[in-house]
């Protein structure tokens, strides 16, 4: 694989972000800095930066859109059910996932995705808020 200016910006934009965009995200932050890029390009080269094993392609449960991680290492994800946002969970790695389910049924597991669905800390304030809210309306019509 060759590492063009555009992949190379794509990838390094990928590496600094915390967050894992989608293609159409991407684009926007990149747009500032390299008016010329296309959003065809970013769709394309993150493909292959994920092929190549680069950054690694989110395939989410329950969502349409692809999104992309610029932690190629392994690791799993939490999803906030109301906004949508994605954190990571990093786990020890010693759980023994992979080798108790081979030996329980005799599989050759190559890939394991584990996902933890939940509130982001954002999302459980403005719950309880509005639970607050709620229990303090119903309190003063008692």
């Amino acid at each position: 694989m060759r590492m063009t200016r555009q992949r190379k910006a794509i990838l390094d934009a990928m590496r600094k972000l915390k967050t894992h965009p989608t293609a159409d995200e991407l684009y926007r932050m990149l747009k500032r800095s390299h008016p010329r890029i296309s959003l065809a390009t970013v769709y394309r080269n993150l493909e292959i930066l994920a092929q190549e094993g680069f950054i690694r392609r989110l395939d989410l449960g329950g969502s349409n859109q692809r999104r992309y991680d610029g932690n190629p290492s392994p690791h799993w994800h939490v999803h906030c059910q109301n906004c949508g946002k994605i954190g990571d969970v990093l786990i020890d790695e010693n759980i023994d996932i992979l080798s108790r389910i081979k030996s329980s049924e005799d599989f050759d597991v190559y890939k394991v995705n584990l996902e933890f669905w939940g509130l982001c800390p954002q999302c459980k304030e403005k719950l309880q808020k509005l639970q607050e809210k709620e229990e303090s309306q119903w309190q003063k019509n008692r």
